[in-house]
């Protein structure tokens, strides 16, 4: 389906919302890069995603809209055993489910509802457990391994026990993939033999319930009325639009365009070139900040020749990093050396980048047996990033870097959700990823994406496996001095850049263009995008 169609779909369903019947009703439209790969966060491990639960559900606790702490969300409160094995958690009373045209509810959030969604991903004989995939990517890497239980003590306490301390245990359980859902729906689903309708029709808690989705097109939420939050009477927390729609619009320059012309008010990830215009628009604010990102090349190390650290090295040697970060950030991002950014703490600014040489490069490969170089295929990232602007652009330079050291790179991608499926399948020999952190602990990323762990899993995408850093990144993780994690960590960032881990791109910078009408719209810089506490002013 052409853009064109694409708009006038959404005007039109943006006309519908607003017609006199709705007199007084506010609906903010946001110009989004991708479709989701799922509905349920579960299983998933893309913003895009993350962006779409954050208004469906809550979790048990939250991030501040800045990410700096950790807040009560469906848990009122908790508390943690001496020996950081056990917490209690207090659930909160009076939150209301949302309803669709398969379920109503009949009674309020409670225990069996935190049971339910993390025994359906931790118990592999769990009715729900393969009800739409097994890849239960976040809890699998980040949660998983250190939990032992979770128990219903009453109604409305949970009790969950670990293996062993875990310290980013509160931060990991405020990202979305943890999400709870609802046991009420899932067994009246199971009654029904519609058990799928649990995913791709999700009933969450959150301050917005799923009105329609309609892939590549748009993904339509209405605000929840008597959404818990208005009890607690933060604003800053409840939704204070009446309808929200995402128009997926997969070109920058037309997310631009529509913005521009007010068929949203906010547009999602633009073009880099684009910066001054949007900065000179006086119907437009340019907000921005850093993010903790990161931008990197899998080298596949289970395929010949990027198990030979040489031969990684001399890719390294040979990309013009530097030229890419003119070419393609323009001015928005910085040359990274160290897997952890410089917005989190334990970044180790002591690390210096590999030059541009690729006569070492040539020297390298040569020694590596390869003194004419060899072919390859390089994956190019399909969608727009904070941490990858255009990842064409971008695989193109490299494709000329290599060639210069006699490396024949041919260049290939997929539809979104696609890439990310033969991504996690490890189908790429190289592969253009990125990530950014869904809460303020260097872990995260390191655990999901660079443990070994990861690689059995396929979230671990160059399939590196260094025992040192894997053993080092599992002890961190087991204590709370964050003096002495932090020495770890830096450790680690030592040994990825030792053993070339991947190939690093930049530290970015994020930047969203909104229209002036939209009031108290902040970026997000850890996990999902929500968009309660945002209105629209004439």
């Amino acid at each position: 389906m052409s853009v064109r169609i694409l708009a006038a779909a959404a005007a039109l369903g943006l006309s519908a919302l607003l017609q006199p019947g709705a007199a007084g009703a506010q609906t903010l439209v946001v110009c989004s890069e991708a479709s989701p790969d799922f509905l349920n966060p579960q299983f998933s491990s893309q913003n895009t995603a993350y962006d779409v639960a954050a208004q469906i559900y809550d979790r048990l606790v939250a991030t501040e809209r800045g990410g700096s702490q950790i807040i009560p969300s469906l848990a009122e409160s908790w508390t943690i055993s001496e020996d950081g094995l056990t917490y209690i958690f207090k659930l909160r009373h009076g939150v209301k489910w949302h309803t669709n045209k398969s379920f109503t509810p009949t009674r309020d959030f409670n225990a069996d509802d935190v049971v339910f969604s993390v025994m359906r991903m931790f118990d592999e004989n769990h009715p729900y457990y393969k009800v739409g995939g097994t890849n239960y990517q976040f809890f699998g890497e980040i949660v998983k391994p250190s939990l032992k239980a979770i128990e219903k003590v009453d109604d409305y306490t949970v009790k969950v026990t670990l293996t062993r301390p875990y310290a980013p245990l509160l931060s990991a359980l405020s990202v979305e993939p943890m999400s709870i859902l609802s046991a009420e729906y899932a067994d009246a689903m199971t009654k029904a033999n519609t058990q799928d309708l649990v995913n791709q029709a999700p009933i969450g808690t959150g301050p917005f319930s799923l009105l329609a989705y309609q892939k590549d097109a748009t993904v339509r939420f209405r605000a929840v009325p008597d959404h818990w939050t208005k009890a607690v009477g933060n604003k800053d927390r409840m939704a204070l639009v009446n309808d929200l729609i995402f128009v997926i619009t997969p070109d920058a320059s037309v997310r631009y365009a529509k913005v521009k012309s007010g068929e949203c008010q906010i547009a999602r990830y633009p073009n880099p070139g684009d910066l001054p215009a949007m900065r000179t628009d006086p119907n437009l604010t340019l907000l921005s900040g850093s993010i903790a990102d990161q931008s990197f090349l899998a080298f596949n190390q289970q395929k010949k020749p990027f198990d030979d650290k040489r031969v990684r090295e001399a890719l390294v040697y040979a990309t013009n990093i530097p030229a890419i970060i003119d070419a393609v950030y323009q001015g928005t991002g910085k040359q990274a050396a160290a897997i952890v950014p410089p917005s989190l703490w334990s970044h180790n600014d002591t690390l210096k980048p590999r030059p541009y040489d690729p006569a070492k490069a040539k020297a390298l490969l040569t020694e590596a047996g390869f003194p004419n170089g060899f072919k390859t295929v390089l994956w190019a990232i399909p969608v727009v990033r904070a941490y990858m602007p255009n990842g064409r652009r971008a695989a193109e330079l490299i494709q000329a870097d290599w060639a210069k050291v006699g490396v024949e790179a041919q260049i290939q991608s997929y539809e979104w959700g696609e890439y990310l499926k033969r991504g996690r399948a490890g189908d790429h020999e190289v592969g253009m990823f990125g990530y950014t952190w869904d809460y303020p602990d260097p872990s995260q990323i390191l655990l999901s994406g660079w443990h070994c762990d990861g690689v059995k899993s396929g979230a671990n995408r160059a399939r590196w496996c260094n025992k040192e850093f894997s053993a080092l990144l599992t002890k961190a993780n087991t204590i709370t001095d964050q003096a002495e994690r932090t020495k770890m960590f830096m450790r680690m960032q030592e040994i990825f850049q030792e053993d070339v881990g991947g190939l690093l791109f930049a530290n970015a910078q994020a930047f969203t263009p909104v229209r002036k009408e939209v009031k108290d719209y902040k970026i997000h810089f850890f996990g999902g995008q929500p968009f309660v506490g945002v209105s629209l002013v004439k």
